[in-house]
């Protein structure tokens, strides 16, 4: 099972929210998961991200991998 660290698009069209979340990646973008980890709305000024350091930390040291976009959210919080 390859699990992933990565965003689940929520809100309205042309109205982004994403979800952080931990998902094995055989499932859809927007179906089921295994942990919601944070949020990210990059519609507000300034952009408005929240994530739990210790769950995604706990996460990382257990496999999961995060695609591109989180990991560069995570670098930018200084996460990891």
């Amino acid at each position: 099972m390859a699990v992933k660290i990565r965003l689940r698009r929520m809100g309205a069209k042309k109205a982004p929210f994403y979800r952080i979340v931990v998902a094995d990646s055989r499932y859809p973008r927007d179906g089921r998961f295994i942990e919601e980890v944070g949020y990210y709305n990059p519609l507000t000024e300034p952009v408005e991200v929240k994530i739990d350091a210790e769950k995604v930390k706990k996460w990382i040291a257990n496999g999961a991998q995060p695609t591109d976009t989180v990991k560069a959210l995570l670098k930018k919080n200084g996460i990891i």
